[in-house]
C-alpha cells in the first residue's frame, strides 16, 4: 500500500485498472475449466461487489467532490447533481443504442454482441471512477482518498470476475469454442485500463472539472450497480442478496472510518 501510494497517479490508476482486468481475465478463464455455473453463488458474489461499489461511489467520488467544492468556495449543487445525472444519462444512451442494434441481427450475432458491448460499454465508467478517482490525489492528496480510490478498484475488480465468466459462459453456450470464449470475455475487460488512465490525466491537467468529472463517474456507476446487478440477482433468494449487499457496502463503510 505505501509502495502505490508513492507512485504517479496515472500510474497508480494503470495498475488499478490492469487489476480489475486480470480479474475479468480470470474470471473468463473459468470458461476453459468449468462445465457449469453456480448461479446462486455468482448471484451473491455480485450483489457483494455491488455493495462495496455502492459505498465506494458516495466515499471515494460524491464526498470529494463536495469536499472540493466546499474548500474553494464553489457551490456544489451544479456540478453533483449535473454530472450525476450525465453519467447515469451515460449508461441509459448506451444501452438504447444496444439495443437499437438487437433490431437488426440474426440471433447468434445479436446476443454475442449485446453480451459483449453491454458489458464492455459498462466497463468504460468503471475504469473512468478508478482514474477520476486516483487522479483527484494529484489535487487534495488525503489519505482517506487515497484509501477509498484502492477500496473502489478493489470492488469493481471483485464483481469483474464472475462478470468476466458470464461474458464467456454464455458464448461457449452459443457454439463458440472455449479458447474464443475466454477471448472475447476477457477483452471486454481491457477498456478499463484505457479510460482508467485517461480519467486520472484528464483530472490531473483540467482540476476545475474535477467535482464534474466525480459525480459523473458516481452517476454511471450508480446506475451500473443498480440496472445490471442488481435488477436480476435479487430474484432468487432475495435475503441472502440483500445480505450480500449490506455486507459489502458495511466493509467499505468500516474501512472508510476505521483509516480516516
Amino acid at each position: 500500500m505505501v509502495w502505490l501510494s508513492s507512485l504517479d497517479h496515472y500510474v497508480q490508476a494503470l495498475i488499478a485498472t490492469l487489476f480489475t482486468y486480470l480479474m475479468t481475465a480470470i474470471g473468463a478463464c473459468l470458461v476453459i475449466f468449468s462445465k457449469n455455473k453456480n448461479a446462486r453463488f455468482l448471484n451473491q458474489i455480485m450483489c457483494f461487489a455491488g455493495g462495496i461499489m455502492l459505498a465506494a461511489s458516495y466515499f471515494s467520488l460524491i464526498a470529494p467532490a463536495k469536499d472540493y467544492c466546499i474548500d474553494r468556495n464553489i457551490n456544489p449543487v451544479l456540478p453533483l447533481c449535473i454530472g450525476f445525472s450525465v453519467g447515469g444519462l451515460f449508461i441509459i444512451f448506451a444501452n438504447f443504442i444496444l439495443s437499437r442494434y438487437e433490431k437488426t441481427k440474426n440471433e447468434r450475432t445479436k446476443r454475442s454482441f449485446l453480451l459483449v458491448g453491454s458489458v464492455t460499454a459498462h466497463n468504460i465508467p468503471e475504469g473512468l471512477a478508478i482514474g477520476v478517482a486516483f487522479g483527484a490525489l494529484s489535487v487534495s492528496g488525503v489519505t482517506l482518498e487515497f484509501v477509498g480510490a484502492v477500496m473502489l478498484a478493489l470492488g469493481i475488480g471483485i464483481q469483474n470476475l464472475p462478470e468476466g465468466y458470464c461474458v464467456a459462459a454464455p458464448l461457449k453456450s452459443c457454439g463458440y469454442s472455449r479458447g474464443k470464449s475466454f477471448f472475447i470475455g476477457q477483452f471486454s475487460g481491457m477498456v478499463e485500463v484505457f479510460s482508467g488512465v485517461l480519467g486520472a490525466i484528464f483530472v490531473s491537467f483540467f482540476t476545475m472539472l474535477l467535482p464534474w468529472a466525480l459525480s459523473f463517474s458516481a452517476g454511471a456507476m450508480i446506475v451500473v450497480v443498480c440496472a445490471e446487478m442488481f435488477s436480476e440477482n435479487f430474484n432468487d433468494k432475495k435475503n441472502w442478496s440483500i445480505l450480500f449487499l449490506v455486507l459489502g457496502f458495511a466493509i467499505m463503510m468500516f474501512l472508510d472510518v476505521a483509516l480516516s
